[in-house]
């Protein structure tokens, strides 16, 4: 039986621009590559900087990308999070039943948070976070019947600041028998949040995501060493390390994964979308080479468009070609 599977993240509306150069970063002194947490008087200094007349519009937020990636390949999924009672929230919500998500989402007077996502020539990304009503989201929030029905919990890392509410969370998850995952999101999330997130992770954390920066910060390692240290502390580690591919390690089952070939025009959504296909290969009891490989299949199609979103199309690409290699595995 197909499991189901339960995200809870900051409930955020990307607003997608590319830039012409990274002259604009250093400018607006924002670390290439970082997740920077924003206030309103930010977003208006990077508003006055760019002409914003060529976004794109899109629902985020790292556990909601990937949420919306297993329903779209199938699986049942839900969403826990909050939004402003505003234009923003409303497209948040509209979007996360059109892709056929279960709504757990609660409300507040406060704006809607986004995320400006400012793409670089190379591809890489740099987020400008403002939470507004998504950073509200805390441990009052949560309660035994949120998991009711659910098998798999999926938490992004961006959440650790708030550390009363991720404690809750895994608590009352595991206390209902859940496998409980979490993508460790971003390095200097890790760097700033690390004796925190290596107590949840030992104690309570089944599945740990994690790319090559950030399992660094989390251990000081590189990728194949990091992934030893990382699977000694739960029961399966993932280490992605880019266009070579990603590892796989649980117990003394390891696997290298090999990376599908891409044209990368964003790598917004990439990590999100890697945790989608290997938790959804999970939620259909598929060998953890195979979640790897769907992983992997899903993160080179989304690397291809702007922003974390692919066309119906894509997706039923994608769908054939999972259905290939799980028919070679039988």
């Amino acid at each position: 039986m197909m499991k189901k599977v339960l995200g809870m993240g900051n409930a955020l509306t990307d607003i997608l621009l590319r830039i012409d150069s990274d002259q604009v970063l250093e400018e607006l002194k924002l670390p290439k590559g970082s997740m920077q947490l924003i206030d309103l008087q930010k977003l208006g200094e990077i508003r006055s900087k760019l002409n914003f007349d060529t976004s794109v519009m899109a629902t985020g937020g790292s556990a909601s990308n990937t949420i919306n990636g297993i329903t779209k390949l199938g699986a049942e999924a839900g969403f826990l999070g909050k939004v402003g009672q505003d234009e923003i929230g409303d497209f948040f919500q509209r979007d996360l039943m059109a892709n056929g998500v279960s709504s757990l989402l609660g409300y507040s007077k406060n704006p809607s948070g986004n995320c400006t996502v400012l793409v670089s020539p190379d591809g890489e990304r740099t987020l400008c976070t403002f939470l507004g009503a998504a950073a509200e989201l805390d441990e009052s929030d949560i309660n035994e019947s949120i998991f009711n029905g659910y098998d798999i919990f999926h938490i992004e890392g961006y959440l650790v600041q708030n550390h009363s509410l991720i404690r809750k969370a895994v608590q009352l998850a595991k206390k209902a028998g859940l496998l409980v995952s979490i993508d460790l999101a971003s390095y200097n999330v890790v760097e700033s949040n690390h004796a925190f997130l290596l107590e949840m992770v030992k104690e309570y954390v089944d599945i740990v995501f994690a790319n090559e920066e950030e399992a660094r910060a989390f251990t000081g390692r590189e990728p194949h060493e990091a992934l030893i240290q990382i699977a000694d502390h739960c029961l399966i580690a993932v280490v992605k390390i880019g266009k070579q591919g990603s590892f796989v390690k649980s117990g003394d089952e390891t696997h290298t994964i090999a990376p599908f070939m891409a044209t990368s025009i964003d790598t917004t959504g990439a990590g999100d979308l890697y945790a989608a296909g290997f938790l959804y290969g999970l939620a259909n009891n598929l060998s953890l080479d195979v979640c790897g490989k769907i992983g992997s299949l899903v993160s080179s199609k989304v690397v291809e468009v702007l922003g974390a979103k692919m066309s119906q199309v894509v997706w039923n690409e994608v769908k054939l070609q999972i259905s290939s290699f799980v028919a070679s595995k039988k």
